[in-house]
């Protein structure tokens, strides 16, 4: 069975928190209790990709007559795949792909994509041409 939800939320620091809450809620809503490394890891994913979003997307979006507004809000989904898996999507306005980073020791910001890729059976970035990005990442089993 598949089941998806999906939300969008303020692009403000105080979102990813809910953004967790909300996944986590819903999970368990669909039968995935607390303490499952593989929820564990949904929750983790989640928080980083929308720290990313509010971090680093845009705050300017064009409107259909090519005028510049304020981008207010980016959207996580997540679903609940047949085989166990979860696939985890943000979504923002903006397009520029994100990337690994060298950072130094010292550095408190850079590492997120890192731990993705470490946590993730596969992660990566889908085009939504003019309409922005959604970057995406799949925790395998346990969900």
């Amino acid at each position: 069975m598949l089941r998806r939800n999906a939300f969008r939320l303020p692009r403000h620091p105080a979102s990813v928190g809910l953004a967790r809450r909300r996944v986590r809620d819903q999970l368990a809503d669909w039968g995935h209790g607390p303490g499952e490394p593989a929820l564990e890891d949904v929750v983790l994913l989640v928080s980083e990709l929308a720290t990313n979003a509010v971090r680093h997307g845009p705050s300017l979006k064009f409107s259909e007559q090519g005028h510049p507004r304020p981008e207010r809000e980016f959207e996580v989904a997540v679903t609940a795949l047949a085989d166990g898996s979860c696939l985890i999507e943000v979504s923002d306005e903006g397009r520029q792909e994100p990337r690994m980073r060298a950072v130094g020791d010292q550095a408190e910001a850079g590492r997120g994509l890192r731990l993705v890729e470490g946590i993730a059976a596969a992660w990566g970035v889908w085009s939504r041409g003019r309409h922005g990005k959604t970057v995406w990442a799949l925790v395998t089993a346990g969900i």
